[in-house]
């Protein structure tokens, strides 16, 4: 259920309908960035919707009252009708720009790090991606280098001024990775960790939240819920293709996904082009096609020599080809009416 305040409601008034809510053992959460007030009313009723509607609306600079159907509530676009763009250190994700995330895989060195860091920003890159800790299916596979990893990412961010986006994978680990990292990544194998997804909701830092493997979008934007409940605000939704029957690519990218989310909540939507086809040679259409979708923004891997990357190279691009797709999603944003 959302209330709906009066433009002209004073403060006074918006308290009283707090601190109402609260009396009758719910929790209101006042949805930020927006010219009216709009309360959300969240928690098990122990009376009917309609009794509850009834009652707040005879409350002085109520405007209305409307139930919300969606099971996302503070997601969903009846509760916050405007786009969300989330501020990340002066960079927009969301709104009329659109986003290009790129850097590698893994941070595999120092050196490696600043070299790709330095070569997306030319080419045009606004974030840094980079794995410090890497959930992989093998474990004897590479796991990134923990702690040492973020260092780095933070020393790129030093030298090149790019934002970083990084993977947590414990709750116990938020507290360090948001020391480095300006956006947490809550990888695919993690969508439903609710521990985890609480404990990022909990952070002061934006949140980049990736679809699961076998997961529907219901399900992405109901974990999405959980870290809005908990009071970030910043969350940024990511497709990265899904399991079906189809083998021909890693995964099966579901373009479909972006107009549907876009419809449904007013939280951003990226998509992984790299991920979602497992492979380079489609990175390029498919990020081109995210944007043609409706897109804000596209995460790419980037590695200066991926034969010889630690993870996922053969899904990676080598810096030229960054520079050629990031020329080519210009003009696709261009006639879709955005910029890059």
């Amino acid at each position: 259920m959302i209330i709906i305040m009066d433009p002209g409601a004073s403060a006074g008034e918006v308290r009283e309908v707090n601190e109402e809510i609260e009396r009758l053992g719910l929790r209101p959460f006042i949805n930020p960035g927006v010219e009216r007030k709009v309360i959300a009313v969240l928690g098990e009723m122990n009376v009917t919707k309609a009794e509850l509607v009834e009652h707040f609306s005879m409350f002085p600079g109520v405007a209305r009252v409307e139930l919300i159907s969606d099971l996302w509530k503070l997601a969903s676009r009846t509760y916050h009708p405007a786009d969300t763009v989330v501020e990340v250190n002066g960079v927009p994700v969301g709104g009329q720009r659109v986003t290009v995330i790129a850097g590698p895989c893994s941070v595999e060195s120092e050196d490696q790090t600043l070299e790709v860091a330095r070569q997306v920003k030319e080419m045009g890159a606004v974030l840094l991606r980079g794995g410090a800790f890497k959930p992989r299916s093998s474990p004897y596979s590479f796991q990134g280098l923990g702690e040492e990893g973020l260092q780095i990412l933070a020393r790129a961010r030093e030298e090149t001024g790019l934002p970083v986006v990084t993977e947590v994978m414990d709750p116990h680990e938020v507290g360090l990775v948001e020391q480095y990292a300006d956006v947490l990544q809550i990888g695919a194998r993690n969508m439903q960790n609710y521990t985890l997804l609480k404990a990022c909701g909990s952070s002061g830092k934006a949140v980049l939240l990736k679809r699961g493997m076998g997961s529907k979008v219901k399900d992405l934007l109901m974990s999405a819920e959980y870290i809005l409940s908990e009071g970030n605000t910043n969350v940024i939704l990511c497709e990265r293709g899904i399991t079906t029957f189809e083998d021909s690519t890693r995964n099966t990218t579901d373009i479909n996904a972006v107009p549907v989310l876009k419809s449904w909540t007013h939280l951003p939507v990226i998509l992984d082009p790299s991920h979602s086809t497992g492979d380079w040679k489609y990175v390029g259409p498919i990020a081109r096609a995210a944007i043609a979708s409706g897109a804000d923004g596209v995460m790419v891997e980037v590695h200066g020599d991926p034969q010889r990357a630690m993870s996922d190279g053969m899904q990676s691009l080598k810096p030229e080809k960054f520079r050629e797709l990031v020329e080519s999603l210009r003009s696709v944003a261009q006639a879709v009416g955005r910029t890059l």
